[in-house]
């Protein structure tokens, strides 16, 4: 007789990486439907149906799947969201992510579709690359989306780190390239008690940013410049100079780029560079790998390993370099610091 084979290993991890598409489905949905817009108080399923003009029967199980997922809380037959939800999935939040996921949802598309084709033939097999050629309106609207995520927490637990540094008290000048829509300059700048600031990014973003400063009330101390931070000149006299999950466009050039950073910093400055840093033969984050699964199939591999921007830095001319690893809302990132 033949008996049951013997388990070694449980085979639950591979059931949660099956189920998770229908989690990320499930979220989507009910960001789409507005749900959670509707359920700041508690209100029951029959109720929503009819705000919403659904089915009755689905709308409730659909209710009951996202209170499973933690998003709602379901008390006494009536919804109201979540902490989590509330906080990030309400429309009109400052911290509201929907715009952020929808918006990656969109370049994923593309792969996720037919990735067992692009895994056969390559990018070019369903032209992905078109998705990262966007127009002046696309790339300012990305700006806009990657605030939602910038200032969820990420924007802050850069600016907390960076205002504990020793040489921060005695800063004056600071620029963020490739800064995006300046959330981390901001959240900087604002720990200060007089630091001036810009962010350095492409025309389009750089007016996203100017939007933003004026937001937090901070035109008297920081303005944007538009440009192309690897060819066009950056400035000089800077105390800090930082970067942001940006550098990876420079790594043609790394070398040559570093030295423009050195020379615009003053003597004492800092460089702060903010990205990931794979480990395990380029295999860890997996949060890094999957995140950028689309840009990286499309032929943009762009990881960074970690040590590579702190053994560049000290081949630049930095006097000493300082690294650790950062466990951020999304995925962990190395940050290296660099003194002139």
């Amino acid at each position: 007789m033949e008996e049951l084979s013997k388990i070694d290993v449980s085979p639950g991890p591979l059931y949660e990486m099956w189920i998770m598409p229908v989690r990320s489905k499930v979220m989507m949905t009910g960001i789409g439907l507005k749900i959670f817009n509707l359920l700041t108080e508690p209100k029951t399923s029959d109720a929503l149906a009819k705000d919403i003009d659904s089915h009755a029967g689905n709308t409730r199980i659909f209710l009951d799947t996202l209170a499973g997922m933690a998003l709602l809380v379901k008390e006494n037959g009536k919804y109201q969201n979540a902490p989590i939800s509330e906080q990030y999935l309400v429309e009109g939040s400052p911290t509201y992510l929907g715009e952020f996921f929808a918006g990656r949802d969109r370049w994923f598309t593309p792969v996720l579709e037919n990735l067992e084709g692009i895994v056969k033939n390559g990018p070019s097999a369903v032209g992905i690359d078109d998705a990262f050629r966007g127009s002046a309106d696309e790339w300012a609207e990305s700006a806009r989306t990657s605030a939602q995520y910038m200032r969820s927490g990420y924007a802050q637990q850069v600016a907390d780190i960076v205002s504990r540094l020793p040489e921060f008290p005695s800063m004056e000048k600071m620029i963020d390239l490739g800064g995006g829509a300046g959330l981390n300059g901001i959240a900087i700048v604002a720990k200060h008690p007089s630091m001036k600031g810009a962010i350095f990014d492409q025309p389009p973003v750089a007016k996203v940013a100017d939007g933003f400063i004026r937001e937090y009330g901070l035109e008297e101390r920081m303005e944007t410049k538009a440009g192309d931070y690897l060819k066009d000149p950056i400035g000089e006299g800077y105390d800090l100079i930082f970067m942001s999950a940006t550098i990876n466009f420079a790594l043609p050039m790394i070398d040559d780029f570093l030295k423009k950073i050195y020379d615009a910093l003053n003597p004492g400055g800092v460089f702060i560079n903010f990205s990931e840093g794979m480990t395990d033969e380029g295999t860890k984050p997996v949060e890094m790998l999957l995140g950028h699964l689309s840009m990286l199939m499309s032929g943009m591999d762009f990881r960074l390993h970690q040590g590579f921007i702190a053994e560049a830095m000290i081949r630049a001319g930095f006097k000493s370099v300082r690294s650790l690893t950062v466990q951020t809302i999304a995925m962990p990132m190395d940050m290296d610091i660099a003194q002139k």
